[in-house]
């Protein structure tokens, strides 16, 4: 499942760009009370993600661009003389909206013995349980990666572990810091082990992440101009038999979705497909732009047009061009979204009212039968890496699955506990975990008599396994559902991508972010054969 605060959307610090090697100088090593500095951080293929810093006395305040995640954090750190942070200041924007436009959202957050209060708007003030002395971290920021460091050199000797609030997520882990030579580092942090090479302050130069290829450098300036991206492209490619037409959906909550409907050039009213994003603040592609390439809403769109049948994609609520607030929603709020949607596109005179599909991924894949249960006019479901646990047990997994790339024994045994006090306390603090890992997915298939359901599964899948879609198509078929198919592809991770090992800290590492046309294939012919006019219908 896929959050910024995701499950499952892998931790990333990211590395240096040729293509920028000529724009920027390299920062000296000289440390100073008073600077300013930048870091940049790719991989070989693109720039990932670009972050600009200035400290005057104990304050910090820098812009961070994650172009993975398509969003600007602009923030503040207030520094205590021990190296702990007392407060912070943060906004988020669209990686391409104006850095001077109003923030989707902004947070405060202040530090008090071993709890974080974060007054989110829009959300509200939220206590969460941490660490005394956590050091806040907003990935993939290498100057907050840097603040963390020099909080272990502050003591003598020096702390070998630290404490970390996730600030997108609220979690609190464990930073494990250890020497590795004069000028050398490896920290561990959330199932990464992050190579660093300082300066006698602690001030990060340069590091990679050797497991995920990526390497980052520090320098002594970056342009202003390339700390934003170009909005993204959802017209219709060059000569395609549909159009692709900008659209905004009114919700029940007072606000406009803002999507992308894909219309065949045929005549008559076409079926439509209304698609469903995983977990996370996603636009209408589910891009992610870790992996290059990968759009898989408008490649199944694409898809799906070229053989008659409509999408409608849609901005998440308070994400890309979307009103709404997606901080405090719950998936049961996203089910209203879709249900709201649904009755737009039964009121579009080009869409047949009777022939409307729901396609979900990850937790669209949850979402998709809860809107189903209510809304008869559903005729098909295609559930994409769909859970089949309740979700505290996908996490426990999920955190598990983490943990064991560097932890044994004793170890792992705490991290497990730690992992448990962290998910009980972010379920109370946060409506969306609270829902999730108290929600069990299996009593709503076993009510769903109709629609068609299609199950489709990557059998190397290390985010929703591959039993779940078992455990899923045999609920739907306890409710007496006749129609349910199930496919479960060999060496195909949860993005369904070829992959054989399915680790989502390897996905910058995969060769393409298309999905298999195979794959694509199967859901059009599934579709097609379900959706087809009533006359010309098979039996």
């Amino acid at each position: 499942m896929q959050r910024h605060r995701r499950i499952g959307r892998p931790a990333m610090i990211v590395a240096i760009a040729a293509a920028l090697a000529g724009m920027l100088s390299l920062a000296g090593t000289d440390a100073t009370a008073d600077e300013s500095g930048a870091f940049v951080m790719t991989t070989s293929r693109d720039t990932l993600a670009l972050e600009a810093f200035k400290r005057t006395g104990d304050y910090i305040e820098g812009a961070l661009l994650f172009r993975l995640g398509g969003l600007r954090f602009d923030y503040g750190l207030l520094i205590a003389p021990s190296g702990t942070v007392g407060r912070m200041e943060n906004a988020v924007r669209a990686a391409s909206a104006a850095p001077d436009s109003r923030p989707s959202q902004t947070a405060s957050i202040e530090w008090r013995g071993d709890s974080v209060f974060a007054d989110v708007k829009p959300g509200g003030l939220q206590r969460i349980a941490s660490r005394p002395g956590s050091m806040p971290y907003l990935n993939p920021s290498l100057l907050m990666l840097e603040c963390l460091v020099q909080r272990s050199r502050a003591r003598q000797p020096p702390l070998d572990t630290v404490p970390v609030f996730l600030v997108s997520g609220g979690r609190t882990l464990p930073a494990v810091v250890r020497g590795a030579g004069a000028d050398s580092l490896v920290v561990s942090l959330a199932g990464s082990s992050i190579e660093l090479r300082v300066d006698r302050s602690g001030r990060i130069l340069a590091g990679s992440v050797p497991s995920q290829g990526l390497r980052f450098v520090r320098v002594a300036s970056l342009p202003g101009h390339l700390l934003s991206m170009a909005p993204p492209d959802y017209s219709a490619p060059p000569g395609a038999p549909y159009r692709a037409e900008s659209v905004h959906v009114r919700t029940r909550g007072g606000f406009e979705l803002a999507g992308t409907l894909t219309r065949p050039d045929a005549p008559g009213r076409a079926p439509c497909v209304l698609t469903i994003t995983g977990s996370g603040p996603e636009d209408r592609d589910e891009a992610i732009p870790l992996v290059k390439g990968y759009r898989p809403f408008r490649q199944i769109a694409d898809t799906l047009a070229r053989r008659g049948i409509a999408v409608l994609r849609l901005d998440d609520r308070g994400t890309g061009e979307s009103g709404g607030r997606f901080s405090g929603s719950t998936s049961a709020d996203f089910s209203d979204d879709v249900a709201d949607a649904l009755h737009w596109l039964q009121r579009d005179p080009g869409i047949d009212p009777a022939r409307l599909a729901l396609l979900g991924h990850s937790e669209g894949g949850l979402i998709a039968p809860l809107v189903a249960l209510r809304e008869p006019s559903v005729r098909a479901l295609i559930l994409l890496a769909a859970p089949a646990w309740e979700g505290r047990r996908i996490l426990a997994y999920q955190q598990d699955q983490a943990a064991r790339k560097t932890l044994a024994g004793a170890a792992l045994d705490s991290a497990r506990a730690a992992g448990r006090r962290d998910m009980d306390s972010l379920a109370v603090a946060d409506p969306w975990y609270g829902f999730f890992v108290g929600y069990d997915p299996l009593p709503v298939a076993r009510k769903l008599s109709r629609p068609a359901v299609l199950l489709l599964q990557g059998e190397t899948d290390r985010q929703v396994t591959a039993e779940q879609a078992v455990e899923l198509e045999s609920a739907f078929h306890a409710a007496g559902n006749r129609d349910v198919t199930l496919h479960v592809f060999p060496a195909t991770n949860h993005l369904f991508l070829p992959d054989s090992s399915g680790d989502p800290a390897a996905y910058i590492s995969l060769p393409s972010g298309e999905v298999p046309r195979a794959t694509l294939g199967i859901v059009a012919d599934w579709l097609a054969a379900r959706l087809s006019p009533p006359a010309r219908r098979s039996r």
